[in-house]
């Protein structure tokens, strides 16, 4: 027993076995600081290839240019971050509201790529490269667009939050449907809620903005 005892001492007192590795020596090739092996299996951390990585942006804020209602906006934003908080927090673009952050409600909605989309669904960092229209860009030289000016005639808001959502699926959906009959018009703006109930307003607002753009597109 005593013979064993001192044969294990012996193994862990830093002298080699006849392998040529002790176990000290063992743990000082691997390298358990930091928990990062560094034998020739793993490469430590700050040698290991980075080519996957050069892709990855994050966590921080990263600097994207978003091109909004036809001008480049350079902005640093975390890839976590929505457009439409991005429109609202840092481009001071706040007509798009933020209701029920969930895609379901439209007070969101703008014009991407000339789709009506929900901004609260779009990540900032995603919508480089994209043609992104706001309400605060319908207007031109202080004139109001056909769409907002049929709101006004038709009274087609009253606590007016969603409004802008409103206004913005409306231009979408006359840009792809420029002669809709009432019911067209029902079903192609499902997707904006409005909580006053001002549907009767909003479509006829619609209607009538068909009339004044003559069935063609414009400001698109």
């Amino acid at each position: 027993m005593k013979d064993e005892t001192d044969r294990i001492l012996k193994s862990q007192s830093g002298k080699k076995p006849k392998n040529g590795t002790s176990r000290r020596g063992f743990l000082q090739g691997v390298g358990i600081g930091g928990g990062v092996l560094t034998t020739g299996l793993f490469e430590p951390a700050a040698q290991a290839d980075t080519a996957g990585a050069a892709n990855v942006s994050g966590p921080g804020e990263v600097a994207v240019t978003l091109n909004i209602n036809g001008k480049a906006r350079q902005v640093k934003v975390e890839p976590r971050e929505t457009l439409l908080d991005t429109l609202r927090n840092k481009l001071d673009l706040t007509a798009a509201k933020r209701v029920c952050d969930r895609g379901t409600c439209g007070a969101c909605t703008i014009i991407m790529n000339g789709k009506v989309v929900y901004s609260c669904t779009v990540l900032a960092i995603d919508a480089q490269g994209k043609q992104i229209q706001t309400l605060e860009g319908l207007s031109v030289n202080g004139k109001p667009h056909p769409v907002s000016q049929a709101f006004v005639n038709n009274d087609a808001q009253q606590c007016g939050y969603c409004t802008p959502g409103f206004v913005m699926a409306v231009k979408g959906f006359l840009d792809r449907h420029p002669h809709p009959t009432e019911e067209q018009v029902r079903h192609g703006l499902n997707g904006n809620l409005c909580r006053c109930g001002t549907y009767m307003g909003v479509r006829k607002a619609a209607l009538e903005a068909a009339a004044l753009m003559g069935g063609g597109k414009r400001n698109a």
